[in-house]
Parts: structure tokens; C-alpha cells; sequence
């Protein structure tokens, strides 16, 4: 049964303390079990998108040397009767299909949506996981979709109202702006500096060309905003869409998790997929190839 809104960070520490503090012994009591690896998989809605290949590649050497010492975190997976949904510990069922594991050791637990959220947040947070857009995309789901006030959120994850509000406002800089983020590009100093500009697209590229710091890009902002010359990006204009074409490539985008560009022709065109690093682009192959 899912638990009523609440003060979140006390319930769920308690959670979180009870699976990392949980020995490996399928046969304690309290749902750990053994659970054939093929039965578990991951929450698509999960607040972490990228998993680098050598982080992941470390633990399942360590795994083949040592085993799996903490269980994962799981819930049954809704609509798959006998299957299991990843709560907390993706990096590791990862990592144990890597390493040739066939079962993984689990916590089993009965968890409404907002719930699996807000344990998937406070556990990536906290141990530095997420970047910058995958926190304020979470932040921003728990806001919006499940309801919690942002003081809720801040109390949660242990970080100021200030920390989550100045991550959310990230969110509404453009798309390959935020994709530069995430790949690395830029800091979250630089996107915030941007979040003042005209075209912080522009101003952006101009960033990364020239390796500006992010004082450097405060100043450019400034300049820009007070009708300095600055150097444009180069101009790629395009046929406005028809909506129907738009909807197509939100759903798209919902579906791979990635930016999807159609670009039609009379009937004959291209579907752009765009991603900031290996991880997303082998992110998509898996999506496709399951589906």
C-alpha cells in the first residue's frame, strides 16, 4: 500500500539504511531474495539517464572478484506479473550482467511511483550521481507531477530550496544547450550565466569555441545584453513543421528519452536522434533492440 504524502527524508533514509545495511542472505526474512537477473529491469522513469562505460566496467571487475555485497532495491514490475522493477541499484545490475551473474541478490518492496522517485533521487544525490539536468529533471518531477513543495524536495535531499530552484530554472534553457551540460560541455555556472541571455545558443557555442570561464561568460552575457558585438552561431533556417510533426517527434523523444528530430520532404526525409555520449547512444540500441 503506497504511503501518504509526508516529510520525505526521514522514511526514506530509513529505507535506504535498511538496504544498504541488509546482509546478502536470501534467506533472511523481509523480501530478500535471490531473483534470476532476466526478471529485473530498469525504471525508464528513473531520475539517471548516463552510466559511463568504465564506471560500470570497474564494478563488474569488482563484482567478479568479490560478488555482489549489497542487494539492489526492487518492486514488483507492474503489469509484468513475476517480474521486478529497479528501484535503487541500476549501476549494479549493470555491472552483474557484465560481470555474468545470473540471479542478483534483492530487497523487495512494495512502493507507489512518487516514492520509487523520490528513493531514486535522494540515492543518485547523494552519492554524486546525477548531472546537473538529470537532479533538476527529477526535482522538477516530483514538483509537478507528484506534488511535493519544493521545501519538501530541498528537505529530502539535503541540499537549500536556493540549490534545487537554481537547478530547475536550467531546464528552461534550450535543448542543445542542455544536452552541451550534460555531455560535459559546459558547468552548470556556465548554463546559469546563459540563462540570461537573448540566445543562450549562441552564446553558448561562443563558450565552448573559445573555452570561456564562467566569469569570462557572465561578461559575454552582459555584453550581449547591452548590444556589444558578439559572434552569431551560423544560421540554419528551417521549414516551420506542421503540428503533426511536432507531436510525432515529442513522442519520439518520450520514447528513446533523446532529442528526435523528423525532417520530412514530400514524404521522404530523415529521423534524427540526437545524444551527448556513448551512454545515451547505447541507451537507444537497447531500447530498440527490446522493443
Amino acid at each position: 500500500m503506497m504511503v501518504e504524502k509526508r516529510g520525505l527524508g526521514r522514511g526514506l533514509s530509513a529505507l535506504l539504511g535498511e538496504v544498504e545495511e541488509t546482509p546478502v542472505d536470501a534467506g533472511a526474512a523481509g523480501g530478500l531474495r535471490d531473483i534470476p537477473i532476466e526478471l529485473i529491469h530498469r525504471n525508464e522513469k528513473q531520475p539517471r539517464w548516463v552510466f559511463p562505460e568504465v564506471e560500470i566496467e570497474e564494478l563488474a571487475a569488482s563484482i567478479r572478484e568479490k560478488g555482489v555485497l549489497q542487494p539492489i532495491l526492487v518492486r514488483p514490475a507492474p503489469e509484468m506479473d513475476g517480474h521486478f522493477e529497479i528501484v535503487a541499484g541500476e549501476r549494479r545490475w549493470r555491472a552483474s550482467q557484465k560481470a555474468g551473474l545470473h540471479v542478483l541478490p534483492a530487497l523487495v518492496r512494495e512502493l507507489g511511483d512518487a516514492q520509487v522517485l523520490e528513493i531514486g533521487v535522494i540515492e543518485n544525490v547523494q552519492r554524486s550521481a546525477l548531472n546537473a539536468i538529470e537532479e533538476a529533471s527529477a526535482y522538477q518531477q516530483l514538483v509537478e507531477v507528484h506534488g511535493r513543495s519544493a521545501a519538501e524536495v530541498a528537505d529530502a535531499v539535503g541540499k537549500s530550496r536556493s540549490h534545487v530552484a537554481n537547478l530547475v530554472r536550467l531546464l528552461a534553457l534550450p535543448d542543445p544547450v542542455r544536452q552541451y551540460l550534460m555531455a560535459g560541455q559546459i558547468t552548470a555556472g556556465h548554463a546559469r550565466a546563459l540563462l540570461g541571455a537573448d540566445d543562450p545558443l549562441a552564446l553558448a557555442d561562443l563558450v565552448i569555441a573559445k573555452g570561456l570561464s564562467v566569469r569570462d561568460t557572465e561578461s559575454l552575457v552582459r555584453k550581449a545584453a547591452g548590444g556589444g558585438v558578439v559572434t552569431p552561431r551560423p544560421a540554419s533556417p528551417r521549414p516551420r513543421k506542421d503540428t503533426d510533426t511536432q507531436a510525432l517527434e515529442v513522442d519520439l523523444s518520450e520514447a528513446l528519452g533523446l532529442t528526435v528530430e523528423v525532417i520530412d520532404r514530400g514524404g521522404i526525409g530523415e529521423l534524427r536522434v540526437k545524444y551527448a555520449s556513448l551512454e545515451q547512444l547505447d541507451e537507444v540500441c537497447r531500447r530498440l533492440t527490446r522493443a
